[in-house]
């Protein structure tokens, strides 16, 4: 059958498995949003306040489901808009399709009005891009984009399509869903090489990270864990992999892990690494990370073995497909004196807050919100100090659960993100955890929400400074507050209001639940503004560069 590019585009999208996208429309883009008019039966099109918020919405669609997050923009400024988007989406391995109109072929190199090489731009930040030249190919590069995006290690695809290549006809072949790329396997000799390893330590410990969600393994995980009875702490990419309530989960690692953690990974003789990348954030100091340890490395991008911690072994695989494939080999062990170590690490060292019903403590306004919305809830959060506190505090036990910016450290990424997972999981509670400096970088996707009655909870933890970097300012810097105290009056309960929406300001437990309670109802959007303390901190905390014996607790 004959049909024009833009024609082709939605009968692909379709075809993959598409049935929401988010964007923003313009004059490169008008022949796919009058095919997309067409369609609208098939497929959604939730229209956004900026690109850039199309962009999150797709990556939280994508991390909430495990599927390709899709979203469009036009040419020029709308592409750029999107960049930052994709580069979170790319930090963090969520696949995703970026589609970007373009002027039309004649016009391209010519400086055309809103013409801009958007597949130059973002080829650091996309695992592969195309830019459409026939519209004969059309077809087959978005079905190669979704195979790119989904295989391996996902990320994102960015589609640059001219506006002419849209309007242009040709023969269209129905297709099927793309097959992924099969991953690399495990060798019997790499299964008993590091079965073999786990057998001969004495104080065995896993770290684990993204990866170990991506590929769903937390089952086969938590079965090597209580076989082998080997303790396991996780980045913040892998909450909700195994519950924090699990007896061998230690919790949080890095930075601002809990204590127990960074002992067990300092003093361990053996360090399994699956799914993770040793990041700054968790190897704080990499020439002193476990330095007792010999480290196998489990990952399924063979680019990331030795690139930031030497390895004594690596297997490159799919982090389910690997455990699936080591425990027949692994020999059921008790490591007591080990766990009893850790055991009193944990009573001892581990910092608990403590609790004031009268003001807001951030772990309570988070503790709350996770008792409240229930086990099922999804929390998507924007950069912060609220993020930290809401990866310590949130509970949750399952993937897709928490959404969050770990790699680029997105402010502004928590709104998008959470009209995105409210999308895709239209019957599940949404709370979007935000500070009071992120939530100024996209509040204007309010108007998203309101107009699409989509009843994300936003709790502003609004201590009236930009608090992370206050923090390091405090600890670091003699108290030297540069540019992080600004002064804003900004009201939410008004804002919330002006857009349409419903807000709240909360000084104490009771007034938050009374609030939560309330917004719960799920009648549309709600900003609860929960005021806290600015001299609030983030604990433990290993500063940059150091290692747990330089750890603030207190």
């Amino acid at each position: 059958m004959v049909k024009n590019g833009s024609e082709i585009l939605v009968e692909t999208l379709v075809e993959q498995g598409v049935d929401t996208i988010f964007g923003y429309p313009g004059g490169a883009v008008l022949n796919i949003y009058d095919a997309l008019y067409k369609n609208s039966d098939r497929i959604h099109h939730i229209l956004t306040a900026h690109e850039q918020g199309a962009a999150h919405a797709a990556d939280g669609y994508a991390r909430a489901t495990g599927r390709v997050g899709v979203c469009l923009a036009t040419s020029g400024p709308g592409a750029t808009n999107l960049v930052t988007g994709i580069a979170t989406a790319y930090m963090d391995s969520i696949p995703m399709v970026a589609i970007t109109g373009n002027v039309g072929t004649s016009l391209i190199g010519r400086d055309s009005f809103q013409e801009v090489y958007i597949a130059g731009i973002t080829m650091p930040i996309t695992k592969h891009n195309f830019v459409v030249r026939h519209v004969e190919e059309l077809a087959d590069i978005v079905r190669e984009a979704f195979r790119i995006a989904s295989s391996g290690r996902p990320g994102p695809v960015l589609i640059d399509i001219p506006k002419d290549i849209t309007s242009a006809e040709c023969e269209f072949v129905p297709g099927h869903k793309v097959e992924l790329c099969k991953v690399c396997m495990a060798t019997e000799e790499q299964l008993r090489t590091v079965a073999g390893m786990i057998e001969q330590a004495e104080r065995p410990m896993i770290y684990y990270g993204g990866g170990v969600e991506t590929a769903d393994a937390g089952a086969a995980l938590l079965e090597l864990m209580k076989k082998a009875d080997i303790p396991s702490a996780h980045t913040m990419m892998a909450i909700g992999c195994i519950p924090d309530t699990e007896p061998l989960s230690l919790g949080l690692v890095g930075m601002h892990g809990t204590v127990s953690a960074a002992w067990a990974v300092e003093r361990s003789d053996l360090l399994i690494c699956i799914g993770a990348r040793f990041s700054d954030r968790v190897a704080t100091n990499p020439r002193r990370f476990a330095p007792k340890a010999k480290i196998v490395h489990i990952d399924i991008d063979d680019a990331e073995i030795n690139k930031n911690i030497g390895v004594e072994y690596a297997v490159v695989s799919d982090a389910d497909q690997f455990l699936q494939a080591l425990l027949p080999y692994v020999q059921p062990a008790q490591h007591t004196a080990w766990r009893e170590q850790i055991a009193e690490w944990r009573r001892k060292l581990d910092y608990v807050p403590k609790d004031d019903d009268s003001v807001l403590k951030p772990h309570q306004v988070i503790e709350v919100a996770s008792e409240m919305a229930g086990s099922d809830a999804i929390f998507a959060t924007d950069v912060g100090q609220h993020q930290l506190w809401a990866a310590q505090y949130g509970g949750r036990r399952r993937i897709h659960q928490f959404i969050t910016s770990g790699g680029l450290g997105t402010m502004g990424f928590g709104y998008g993100a959470a009209i995105g997972a409210q999308v895709a999981c239209p019957d599940k509670t949404v709370i979007h955890i935000t500070g009071d400096g992120s939530f100024h970088m996209n509040l204007n996707e309010l108007v998203t929400t309101v107009s699409y009655g989509l009843p994300v909870i936003t709790l502003v933890m609004n201590n009236r400074v930009l608090g992370m970097v206050r923090q390091w300012q405090t600890m670091f810097y003699e108290k030297r507050y540069s540019s992080t105290d600004p002064g804003r009056k900004t009201d939410y309960v008004k804002l919330a209001e002006a857009f349409g929406g419903r807000g709240f300001r909360v000084t104490n437990i009771a007034e938050l639940r009374a609030a939560l309670a309330d917004a719960l109802q799920r009648t549309g959007p709600v900003v609860i503004d929960c005021v806290i303390d600015k001299d609030e901190r983030v604990l433990p905390m290993i500063p940059a560069g150091g290692t747990v014996d330089d750890i603030v607790a207190d």
